[in-house]
């Protein structure tokens, strides 16, 4: 930490270095070298303040000095146009993740060069500190006033020429009358772009905000330019800035019904943001007599900056845009899946039980393809088909399979805390998470309870027609030691939890880009398709489709990571291998079946058993934590809202437990 004194002599060389007639790296260099000695160590923000008041203190006394500075100011501000860094400092170009991470790479490993008359990349270099927004925003009024008459200077006549008993604006206000015009620009261009414009409300177009935009804009500018009362005109611009908004707003309406394009949300949260810069910018031109409005939008642009460089800036913003096109799609196929009363709970049990059928089949299958003795990988694909066929059939005969649900639901849910400040919302939340607990609870309790005495049954069969069971005592006892308790059960159990994630986006994207590119509309209209199979096979096709092609994609790439993937892990060396509640209940049948009574008798057999409840809570758990987190970053769900939600949940396991396992009568809760 350096003292009083050395902080004056390092100042004192600083200015006697200042050189107006320099080159322009050399200018840079210099004005780099200042922000370094302000920004000090970067502990303390009110150290910094004070090296910027010792700044002013000696310009206001060396009279030389602060000649030469307004000099080299004034050749700065003639070299770099700051209009660029106003309007255009920290808005992506375009919403291509790779080619914009291998630029955030470049700017983090190459080295950038001062000798720029591009403002973005000069301020890059002079405030490039998270610090540097700190200590911008607290610099007082006082000196922010001393700041504004050491750099204040008039514009330069040939691009605002003065016209009589008009204002003449200043280098300053003249770059914002520029930069307003600019992001204005840019507003009414994404606003008339077909992909905006075609997906907005009939209302928002009818009302057409953006055709008088630039108008308004006009007026106002034209006001302040001749001193007239600006105040009727910059309200009336504001307005049509909320009401552009608003009708940017309206088309995610739109996308929730007939898709979700990233593209899109990207050029919309874009104009959002360049509303909100156009108001900061206005609020420096006609509201900043204290000049708090100008720190506050460098300290926002230093902030920016550090957004616009930082890797995980990038990966947020892509997967926040990522999660809000597959979030909304599975929030529909979400729905069926929540029990809410009785009735349901019990139709619940009944598909679960059909689905735990179906399973049994399914083990069956999954052991004569491990009998058959092919390679890993083919085994596992082979596994990977059985599998998916399984969980089709179940989709399609309408029965469950337990823990497929809640990253499915997890969106569903999300969807009802849109207003997170809400206490209706908030409890109807709650509400939704003891329906779901209550749906797996039905969902697992019928899956097992009747896989595993099927299982059993099916082996007692097969080795009644065959001599042989359905897996040997050696492969029993190695159903045994796999689902022990004590082993990698619930590591497997987790990871299996990951991959029933994993299934669901899978199933969102893929429902996403059916409706986007409406597939069911082609199918159902289009000339070829409806001359091939006609007009009504075509309709029940279509709506099959759009009512199925989620179902289908969760299912059946379920099915082929279930069988494939730890095969594939395996061999790149992992080892990660997969639990599923029901499929486990299953094969610990069959190795029931094959040791025969006395089985009872083994510590091996409880142990497992054991390690189902575990298996099915991870399952579970996993899923529906990884799918939530995804549902609450497309709602953009602060850490303050999910604290709510979480001490909301925590207070109704408290005052009612029993509602998470079994519905209550209706108007007890």
């Amino acid at each position: 930490m350096s003292t009083p004194r050395e902080d004056e002599a390092e100042l004192a060389a600083l200015l006697a270095d200042l050189d107006p007639g320099d080159e322009l790296v050399h200018r840079h260099l210099w004005l780099i070298a200042l922000f370094d000695w302000i920004r000090g160590d970067a502990r303390s923000s009110e150290a910094a303040v004070a090296r910027v008041e010792q700044l002013l203190d000696a310009l206001g006394e060396q009279h030389r000095a602060r000649a030469r500075w307004q000099a080299w100011w004034r050749a700065l501000t003639d070299s770099v146009d700051g209009t660029t860094l106003l309007s255009d400092y920290g808005f992506a170009s375009r919403n291509a993740f790779v080619t914009e991470l291998l630029d955030r790479l470049h700017q983090k490993l190459l080295p950038n060069s001062p000798e720029t008359a591009d403002a973005c990349e000069l301020f890059t270099l002079v405030l490039p500190t998270e610090f540097d927004a700190q200590w911008l925003a607290a610099l007082p009024p006082e000196t922010l006033q001393r700041i504004a008459q050491l750099l204040t200077i008039p514009a330069d006549p040939a691009a605002h020429p003065p016209a009589p008993s008009a204002r003449q604006p200043t280098r300053w206000q003249a770059t914002l009358l520029d930069a307003i015009t600019f992001c204005t620009s840019q507003v009414r261009a994404a606003g008339f772009s077909p992909e905006i414009r075609l997906r907005m409300s009939a209302t928002a177009r009818d009302a057409s905000p953006f055709h008088s935009l630039a108008a308004d804009f006009d007026a106002v500018r034209q006001a302040w330019l001749n001193g007239a009362d600006v105040e009727a005109r910059a309200l009336q611009f504001r307005h049509q800035l909320e009401a552009c908004r608003q009708a940017a707003s309206s088309v995610y309406t739109h996308l929730d019904t007939h898709g979700i394009s990233v593209d899109l949300v990207f050029r919309l949260r874009q104009l959002r943001q360049r509303v909100l810069r156009i108001r900061a910018l206005l609020d420096c031109l006609l509201d900043d007599a204290q000049h708090a409005h100008c720190a506050r939008l460098f300290s926002h642009l230093a902030s920016v900056g550090q957004e616009q460089r930082g890797l995980a800036s990038l990966v947020s913003a892509s997967s926040s845009m990522l999660a809000a096109k597959v979030a909304e799609r599975s929030s529909e196929t979400g729905e069926h899946y929540i029990t809410r009363n009785r009735a349901e709970y019990r139709a619940m049990l009944r598909n679960a039980a059909g689905g735990g059928a179906l399973t049994a089949v399914t083990t069956l299958l999954k052991f004569v393809v491990l009998g058959l003795g092919l390679s890993a990988f083919w085994s596992g694909f082979w596994a990977g088909v059985v599998y998916a066929a399984s969980f089709v059939a179940i989709q399609l005969l309408h029965f469950t399979l337990a823990t497929k649900q809640p990253a499915m639901t997890a969106p569903a849910m999300a969807a009802k805390l849109k207003d997170i400040t809400d206490p209706t919302a908030l409890e109807g939340f709650v509400d939704e998470v003891t329906h779901l607990v209550r749906s797996q609870v039905a969902a697992v309790l019928g899956n097992v309870a009747v896989v595993f005495p099927l299982v059993v049954l099916l082996s007692l069969a097969l080795q009644g027609a065959t001599g042989r069971p359905m897996i040997d005592a050696a492969k029993a006892q190695h159903v045994f030691a796999s689902l022990a308790l004590w082993g990698p059960s619930a590591l497997f159990a987790a990871f299996t939890g990951t991959l029933l994630f994993a299934s669901s986006i899978l199933a969102g994207w893929v429902e996403n880009w059916f409706v986007l590119h409406r597939l069911d509309s082609a199918l159902r209209y289009n000339p070829r398709i409806t001359r091939w199979l006609g007009t009504a096979r075509a309709q029940r096709w279509a709506q099959f489709a759009r009512t199925h092609v989620s179902g289908f994609a969760a299912n059946i790439s379920l099915g082929f990571m279930l069988g494939l993937l730890p095969a594939v892990l395996d061999f790149l060396g992992p080892g990660l291998d997969v639990r599923h509640v029901t499929l486990s209940a299953g094969q610990l049948g069959a190795a029931c079946a094959s040791l025969g009574w006395d089985v009872l008798r083994s510590a091996a057999l409880w142990w497992a058993v054991a390690s189902l409840p575990v298996i099915g809570a991870l399952n579970v758990g996993v899923s529906f934590y990884l799918a939530f987190r995804v549902a609450l970053k497309a709602h953009n769900v602060s850490g303050l809202g999910r604290s709510r939600i979480r001490q909301a949940v925590l207070h109704r396991l408290r005052r009612a437990p029993m509602s998470f396992f079994w519905p209550a009568k209706e108007g007890l809760l």
